[in-house]
């Protein structure tokens, strides 16, 4: 997952440690509180609130080596930024649906908003670190205070809580980072321009040839790129939040450097070990069968 990346003096706490999985110190959230329905990412129906069969009684999945090949590709693909650990023994203080089952319901209700807290944390701090949006980083610190907080609420409190407005929020400044970081990128290779095509949130790319691509500084904020064919195309500098790369090809891809990329993105995707990634991104185990 992410490693720690401090790059700004000024604002010196970057770390994304705490918004790392520690399925360790969870109690199955991910397992229990979520839907999903039987198709290619699962094998199986399950019901919000509805244990997985796979949940063992010390909450880790049996079945955790073999996921992918037992038709449970979605589970490798999802990541929590850390929320099941805060909700488990921060929110919750450490007591088990199973020991105490009248916490069941409001922990599986909690769980989901403080996963989209933990994600807005995670393109804050990484905002954070990029020079460019240095104009915003007093608001987007402000921003990611407000967040924090938001996360240290009671269930109850959590549970009132307008999500999509905080999202709103924290989106209008990420929107402002990017255009930022874009446009500076766009400045220092001024000598050979070419306009960027943007996309914008929800452009229909899926299935697109776009193997060797110039993608550099593109926006593709939410773009729908599943399947499509990225092989060796240059996305340094392009907005990818919220992109979807479900089974597309970024063998030989160039994503160093990429803004608002996550994890789960990655694990979604397909590529080898000629995939350039930023340094607070690992590659994926299952990348390697598929570049053999």
């Amino acid at each position: 997952m992410s490693k720690n990346q401090d790059k700004s003096e000024t604002f010196p706490d970057r770390s994304r440690i705490h918004l790392q999985a520690d399925c360790e110190n969870c109690f199955g959230l991910c397992c229990a509180a979520l839907p999903f329905a039987a198709s290619s990412d699962f094998a199986i129906d399950k019901n919000a609130g509805q244990p997985c069969p796979n949940l063992q009684s010390d909450f880790r999945c049996g079945v955790h080596t073999s996921l992918r090949e037992l038709g449970f590709r979605g589970c490798t693909v999802y990541d929590c930024f850390g929320a099941g650990q805060k909700v488990s023994q921060v929110t919750f203080g450490g007591q088990d649906w199973r020991q105490a089952p009248d916490t069941a319901k409001p922990m599986f209700e909690v769980f989901p908003i403080m996963r989209q807290l933990h994600e807005l944390l995670w393109y804050l701090k990484e905002a954070l670190t990029l020079q460019p949006a240095q104009p915003i980083h007093g608001e987007l610190s402000l921003a990611l205070e407000e967040t924090e907080r938001l996360t240290y609420l009671s269930p109850d409190s959590l549970m009132e809580l307008d999500v999509a407005e905080h999202r709103a929020y924290v989106n209008s400044l990420l929107l402002r980072t990017s255009e930022l970081v874009r446009a500076e990128a766009r400045y220092q290779h001024e000598a050979s321009p070419r306009r960027k095509k943007n996309y914008g949130r929800g452009a229909d790319l899926i299935g697109a040839k776009l193997g060797g691509a110039d993608l550099k500084g593109a926006n593709l904020r939410g773009a729908y790129l599943i399947a499509a064919d990225l092989k060796g195309a240059d996305l340094r500098v392009a907005d990818l939040i919220g992109a979807d790369f479900r089974d597309a090809d970024l063998s030989g891809a160039d994503l160093t450097d990429s803004i608002f990329l996550t994890q789960a993105q990655l694990n979604a995707a397909k590529g080898d070990a000629d995939t350039k990634l930023p340094s607070s991104l690992t590659r994926p185990t299952h990348w390697t069968s598929f570049g053999a």
